[in-house]
């Protein structure tokens, strides 16, 4: 039966996606580098600059409080000069318990930070400390309602209190591994040799309850191990969120640096004029016990510049600060200071400089990765497009690897059509590829394999195993048609105004039961049917295929036409066993409900219905 033409242009389709997503990736690949320090070509501590620490939370029930201590009490201990040291906490939730939680940590601070420092505690978080020999089996998302809003009055404030030329940014549950990592970053900093474009310094996430299998991709090896390092051959690595120490004044743009009048700078930044003071005082730290404000001053001009309605008019979230318009303002604010022109760089030291918590369960994978890809689609379809704004104001490197991030949820495109028209085709008995005996296939298998050998080269040459190589196979899969699928969607419903940008916060709080299947390696499949259905229809459809491609083949002959057809579907059965699984052998709690099996196979029945008559005209 000829092949119509439908599923011929709908293939192509997918292969011009995946050549356009793979030429975007080549730029990560270009250019890699590493970095090593030398921390004793420092100045004395007493010629330090300082650095203000910004620590966000917002609720206690999903960030729980003692996370939040742990966190401030590791910056607190930092290897640092302490009069040079200020550590801001913003709680949206204005919890009693967190303000109640960072008092108490605030005095316990006063014998654990001179018990660091006389006994050479490497690791300061107290929770780490005292649980040397246990597996700290947290959650982490590093999901933040309005976290661009929060990091912008955290800067406001600060600015009239100790105002120190460099900002530490950590999330309320990636506490500080080594102490050492301001003096670090000073090392890029401060060196003599290296321009003044330098913008921030950025240390890879770590995380300390990765299991051995990391069936969720937690760590996030590809973006910190391969293609971080790429961008910091190039123009640095991107704005990561968390754990990047960055010079003030880069947050406020090119406004300090021209001659304006008052009425000029309050258009601005604002009306305060004590803030407007502090931009010209040369970012010279305000003791605070010493400075012009007074406690209940101060007390005033801080509610001032954090009110709902100071930002009114001004340039925050345009030109200053951290960039509005996006859940995905990390990126976002990157790359707008990536294209004014400033640089970044990216060290890994061999000891994790900062830990937090990695996700441990499907539904948190999935609901993070949705956000992210919503989000950096929607700049990509914006004004703000990597490939048109970006190759204006950067090289064309930089702005192919902002591009892959921005226009990575299009992998759901290429995915969901090759895992279902080859199969839907081969059900019909219609062959899609070449003759396994002829040349023509070999060109196939090729692409694959090279594909396939080149992930699994990365994964061995960055210090991970087969096995991480297999799970990450099957979690791309598993992003592909779901969290970049609804990514995907998201961005297009944003652009058209039927929805509005916002965030999804997810649970950090522990569960024994969905850690204990992770330590194990088991999927855990509780979340929502919007998210497992895809999924699980998926895997029907090819489980389906694959069935009845063998039986087609074996009872009417053609196996030498249709036989990449079937091993798609058979490798996609593979990779994904684990779906497999639990929709027919496990009886858990996290088993895929039956009522979501139901339901799929109903979908699958009723898609492979309308596409066979769609095959016929």
């Amino acid at each position: 039966m000829a092949t119509p033409m439908f599923p011929w242009l709908m293939v192509f389709a997918s292969e011009l996606v995946l050549s356009f997503l793979w030429l975007l990736s080549q730029a990560y690949r270009w250019r890699p580098n590493s970095r090593t320090i030398f921390p004793e070509r420092l100045p004395e501590e007493k010629e330090l600059p300082a650095i203000d620490v910004f620590i966000c939370t917002a609720d206690p029930k999903k960030e729980p409080a003692v996370e939040v201590m742990n966190t401030v009490l590791s910056a607190m201990a930092l290897d640092y000069p302490p009069e040079k040291l200020s550590v801001y906490l913003s709680d949206d939730g204005g919890s009693y318990s967190t303000m109640y939680a960072v008092t108490e940590a605030w005095c316990f601070a006063k014998l654990w930070i001179p018990f660091c420092r006389r006994y050479r505690i490497k690791c300061r978080c107290p929770k780490a400390y005292f649980s040397v020999l246990e597996v700290d089996q947290g959650e982490f998302n590093s999901i933040h309602e309005f976290a661009e809003k929060r990091e912008k009055i955290k800067l406001r404030m600060s600015s009239v209190k100790s105002n120190s030329p460099y900002i530490l940014v950590l999330d309320c549950d990636m506490y500080c591994n080594d102490p050492t990592s301001a003096k670090q970053a000073m090392c890029f900093h401060l060196d003599p040799k290296r321009p003044p474009s330098l913008a921030f310094v950025q240390f890879p996430q770590s995380f300390h309850n990765v299991s051995n299998s990391d069936i969720y991709d937690g760590q996030l090896r590809t973006i910190f191990q391969v293609m971080w390092p790429g961008t910091d051959g190039l123009r640095g690595p991107i704005v990561s969120g968390t754990c990047f120490y960055m010079r003030r004044e880069v947050l406020y743009g090119i406004a300090t640096q021209k001659v304006m009048d008052l009425i000029q700078l309050q258009q601005s930044f604002g009306s305060s004029n004590e803030f407007i003071k502090s931009l010209h005082q040369g970012y010279q730290q305000n003791v605070i016990n010493k400075g012009d404000l007074s406690g209940s001053i101060f007390q005033k001009e801080a509610q001032f510049l954090a009110s709902c309605g100071y930002e009114k008019n001004t340039g925050w979230g345009k030109q200053i600060g951290f960039m509005y318009g996006t859940v995905v303002e990390d990126y976002f604010t990157g790359f707008i200071l990536h294209c004014k022109g400033w640089t970044s760089v990216l060290y890994d030291p061999s000891r994790p400089t900062f830990l937090g918590s990695a996700t441990t369960n499907l539904n948190d994978t999935l609901v993070q990765n949705t956000r992210w890809n919503s989000g950096m689609l929607g700049v990509g379809l914006s004004r703000f497009c990597p490939l048109v704004y970006g190759s204006l104001r950067m090289s064309v490197l930089v702005s192919m690897c902002y591009a892959y991030l921005t226009f990575q949820s299009l992998y759901s495109f290429p995915l969901w059509c090759l895992s279902t028209i080859p199969q839907l085709c081969l059900l019909n008995g219609i062959p899609m590829y070449p003759k396994a005996s002829t040349p023509w296939f070999m060109i196939y298998s090729f692409l694959f394999l090279s594909s396939i050998f080149k992930h699994l080269e990365e994964v061995l040459s960055t210090g991970g195993s087969i096995q991480t190589w297999w799970n990450e196979q099957r979690i791309w899969m598993i992003k592909s048609v779901t969290a970049y699928f609804y990514g995907t969607l998201d961005a297009i419903l944003k652009l058209v105004g039927m929805r509005e940008a916002r965030f999804m916060p997810t649970n950090k709080v522990d569960d024994d039961e969905q850690i204990k299947l992770y330590q194990r390696g088991t999927f855990d499949f509780q979340t929502s049917t919007a998210l497992l259905a895809p999924l699980v229809t998926f895997v029907i459809l090819n489980l389906a295929s694959f069935v009845g491609g063998i039986a087609r083949a074996i009872i009417a002959g053609g196996m030498e036409e249709l036989f990449g057809q079937i091993f798609l579907s058979f490798f996609i059965l593979i990779v994904n066993y684990p779906i497999i699984d639990g929709m027919i052998v496990r009886k858990d709690k996290g088993r895929v409900p039956p009522s979501v099996t139901l339901l799929c196979v109903v979908i699958s029945m009723i898609f492979l219905a309308l596409g066979s008559i769609v095959l016929m005209f």
